[in-house]
Parts: structure tokens; sequence; C-alpha cells
């Protein structure tokens, strides 16, 4: 092998050696650090630069030197003092923000060893949840507070032969994105929604309506079943109004509420045909959203029924007994006081028969 081609295999060797970075992933306005080690020595120089040639944090004569630091990362790097002689040049960089992404460069140096490391930092604000609910025949899927962009994607349980035509709108607040998506449902399937970065995802699920005949007297109903515990449970009532969240019941339920286990399960009591609708359910836990939506019809119990059927036939037969015998009786006494007057005419003298025997005894 000629002299040029072992010095071009030896510069490429190096390049690759000393070019290469690893990844790191690190949560916004969280801290994270950054790794780098060196063999110890003596006389310890530590230089992490963020490229290309942002000073983030530098060290040297057994202190920290940052007059050339760059004023973004003032007061948010540090080293491990106490571990620097055992090799560690780690760098604690706290505050995460989404400019810090890029890559960094870790340069040492003692009296006897040179070494560079690069580090390619990913910052990401991870999705926390994915919000999931129907508005008439629209379906609605949205998160926020991400970074990066999201992604969003539907799909439908059985799959749906209809093309599902979503409306997609991204929206960047500060540094943080926004997504939302819309569109109209068909019946008689389950709507799962997906929310996705190169970090994370989270999913929803919107169930298929279903139907319940329920007691005024009391009525349970239940969430979609989910093998992690829920984190956080909503029920409402027709969409908007919240009936129960995360165990605190609203003040005008407060007499209709009998027990909401965090089961995912809710007991209603005293109801009328006021309290038909949908009743709602949004359960989250560290799988995803789940939302169940229960149309509720009450329906009084026959044997209230028939109570209330029967005593409603004995007030009204006594009224109409009561009222019966009043006409009676003035019909009574009408007809009694026309036969004294037809037997006073009949008499010729204005006294009745009665009265013309006691006359004549006399």
């Amino acid at each position: 092998m000629s002299m040029e081609c072992f010095v071009f295999f030896g510069v490429l060797t190096f390049l690759l050696t000393t070019n290469r970075a690893d990844a790191l992933d690190c949560l916004l306005e969280e801290s994270c650090v950054l790794p780098c080690s060196f063999k110890p020595g003596a006389e310890v120089i530590v230089h992490w630069i963020q490229l290309a040639d942002s000073p983030a944090h530098s060290y040297y004569y057994d202190q920290d030197q940052l007059s050339h630091q760059k004023p973004r990362f003032s007061g948010r790097t540090s080293l491990f003092k106490n571990q620097i002689s055992g090799g560690n040049a780690s760098l604690l960089l706290s505050g995460v923000k989404v400019e810090d992404e890029g890559t960094y460069k870790c340069y040492t140096s003692t009296d006897d060893h040179t070494k560079e490391i690069f580090i390619n930092l990913n910052v990401y604000a991870p999705i926390r949840k994915v919000d999931l609910h129907q508005d008439g025949n629209t379906i609605s899927c949205s998160s926020e507070g991400v970074y990066p962009k999201p992604e969003i994607s539907w799909s439908t349980d059985p799959p749906s032969n209809q093309n599902l035509l979503e409306k997609i709108k991204v929206q960047q607040i500060g540094q943080l994105y926004k997504i939302n998506s819309s569109l109209t449902s068909v019946p008689d399937v389950d709507y799962n929604c997906i929310v996705s970065t190169g970090r994370n995802k989270m999913a929803a699920t919107l169930f298929k309506q279903t139907s319940l005949s329920g007691s005024s007297k009391e009525t349970t109903m239940h969430c979609a079943s989910s093998k992690s515990p829920p984190t956080s449970l909503t029920w409402r009532f027709n969409h908007s109004q919240i009936i129960v969240s995360d165990g605190s019941v609203m003040e005008e339920w407060m007499q209709q509420v009998k027990s909401e286990p965090m089961s995912g399960e809710l007991t209603l009591k005293d109801l009328s045909t006021d309290h038909d609708g949908i009743y709602t359910c949004e359960l989250r836990n560290a799988e995803g959203t789940y939302v169940t939506n229960t149309f509720l019809r009450i329906e009084h119990s026959q044997g209230s029924a028939r109570s209330g059927g029967q005593i409603t036939g004995i007030v009204f037969g006594v009224v109409f007994l009561a009222v019966l015998a009043a006409v009676l009786m003035v019909l009574f006494i009408k007809r009694r006081k026309k036969t004294k007057k037809a037997k006073k005419e009949s008499n010729g003298n204005g006294k009745t028969p009665e009265e013309e025997i006691s006359l004549k005894g006399t």
C-alpha cells in the first residue's frame, strides 16, 4: 500500500471515529445530562461547544471559565466537579429549550491525552394526552403542547368502506405545536385516533354509542374497560355539562350522583325524564384515552305507574260520588218543594191536606 493510501485511510478513520455523534433525547424545560468521559490525568481542560462554534461551558485551571459562554447558556450549565478527577466531564443542562437542539462537542485534554466526542441533542415535548369527542356527526381529535411537529392518523374498527376524509390543522404556539383533526362519523364503528411525533405517540378511542333503559330510582352506567388504572376520569351530560371530574361531583348533580368509583362506573338516583340524554365517560390512563357514549332513557317502573293509577282512580271516584250526592240532594229538595206547592194549590185555600185535617179536628 502506498503512503498516500495509508494517509487517506488514516484520515478517514479519524473523521469517522471523532465525528460520530450519539443521539440524546432531552425533555423540554427539564434538566438533561450530556455524557462525556475521558482518561484521568493532570491539568484537565474541558470545553463543551454547540456546533457551530457556540461555547456552552469551559473548565480549566481547576475552575469554571465562563467568560466566553453564550448568554443563552448562562446559569443553565454545570459540571460534576467532584467527579472530574475521575474522568467524568458530563454536562448538566437545565431548563432545556428548543434552541438547545443540535450537535455538541465535548473536548477534553490532560497532560498526556486529548479526546473529542460528539452528541446530537434532540429536544422533545411528549404527547401527554389526546382529546377525542363527538358533536353531532362530527368527531374531533386533538393534542397540544407537543414538540416536534406531530402527525395524526385515523382508523375504524371494524374497518369502514367509507373513505376517512379528515381535516387536519397544525398550529405552532410559541415553540410548541397544537394539532386538530375532524371527520364525519358513520354509525356502528369504533374510531381510533393516533397522534405521534418522532419521540412518542398516544392513541384515543371513541366507542360506538350504546343505549340503556334506566330506572328512575337508580341506574348505573359503565365506561369502557381498560387494563391500566385510570389517571383521570370525567363524566359529561349531553357532551358539554360536567357531572363528575376526577371524583369531584358538580353541585347541580349532587342530588343525582349516588356513587362514582374510579373504576369507571356512574350510579345515578332520583331521575326524571329531564335526565334523558347522552352520558359520556372520558377515561385516561398510561395507554391513552377512551371515550364511551351511552344514550339513557328513563323509564318509571310498572309498580309505580300502577300505584299512581290506582291512587288517581280512587281520588276521581271519591270526587265523582261526592258531586253526584250533592246533585241528588239538590234535586230531592227541589222536588219536595214542588210537591208541597202542588198540594196547596189543589185544595184552593192554599192549605195542604194535612193542615185541613188539623183544622177539622178543632
